[in-house]
């Protein structure tokens, strides 16, 4: 029995699918055909002069003035960019000028104890339990402790020292800027510590000055101290800024 050529109706379902159009096929050809009605505007309508008609003395003119408005735009751009460049150094000099003045009145502030520090320095504990340490002899300590570069300094955790602070017997007591003092003296000083440790470790020194009292005196070394107590603000009576 003779084979039968399948005809046009029986293709396999396949082609068919093939030769119908997608969806995204569909929108592909209709954003072609936009781009391209664009693309034709544009080249009819481009705003292009025409300058064959125009003399050679004309166009020779038209170029000097063309010329002469890119130097002047070119001259703006450049005075425009000299002044947007100096009002960002100006302000980048503020803005370090305004930080350094910040800095330095930290600093002020923890040198006349009107605010916390913290840093490393030593802890100085001087027991005293014959109550031979006066207040010269406390007052020497703090000396000592400033001499081997103390930024900051406090007794007891109340007594902020500081440079206008004074040191007073009184009775069986030491009062230090007013506050009565306790014993032991437990003094922490913010520096380097090596330096503070060995200011009041030397032979003849704090440690061997407080012995002779009949007392004892121990030294530590700390990588952070946190001094919190402020000095008392005193307005001065005669002194005044000078002009």
């Amino acid at each position: 029995m003779p084979e039968q050529v399948p005809g046009p109706t029986d293709q396999p379902q396949g082609w068919r699918a093939l030769m119908r159009p997608t969806l995204s096929q569909g929108i592909v050809a209709l954003l072609i055909g936009a781009l391209g009605f664009a693309i034709t505007v544009q080249v009819r309508d481009d705003g292009t002069e025409d300058y064959s008609g125009v003399r050679g003395e004309e166009l020779v003119e038209l170029l000097k003035s063309l010329d002469s408005a890119n130097e002047r735009l070119g001259t703006q751009i450049q005075d425009l960019t000299a002044t947007r460049n100096g009002l960002l150094d100006s302000t980048q000099r503020s803005e370090e000028a305004e930080k350094q003045a910040k800095l330095r009145a930290e600093e002020l502030a923890i040198l006349a104890g009107t605010a916390g520090a913290t840093g490393p320095g030593i802890e100085l504990v001087i027991n005293d339990p014959d109550k031979r340490i006066d207040a010269p002899a406390l007052l020497d300590a703090i000396e000592e402790l400033r001499d081997a570069g103390a930024e900051a300094i406090v007794i007891n955790g109340v007594a902020r020292v500081v440079a206008q602070t004074y040191f007073l017997d009184d009775e069986n007591q030491i009062r230090v800027g007013g506050r009565e003092i306790k014993r032991p003296y437990r003094i922490e000083a913010i520096g380097d510590s090596g330096d503070l440790a060995e200011a009041v470790r030397f032979r003849g020194g704090l440690i061997d000055r407080v012995a002779n009292r009949d007392g004892s005196a121990f030294v530590y070394e700390k990588d952070k101290v946190t001094i919190t107590a402020l000095a008392d603000v005193t307005t001065p009576e005669y002194a005044r800024p000078s002009s």
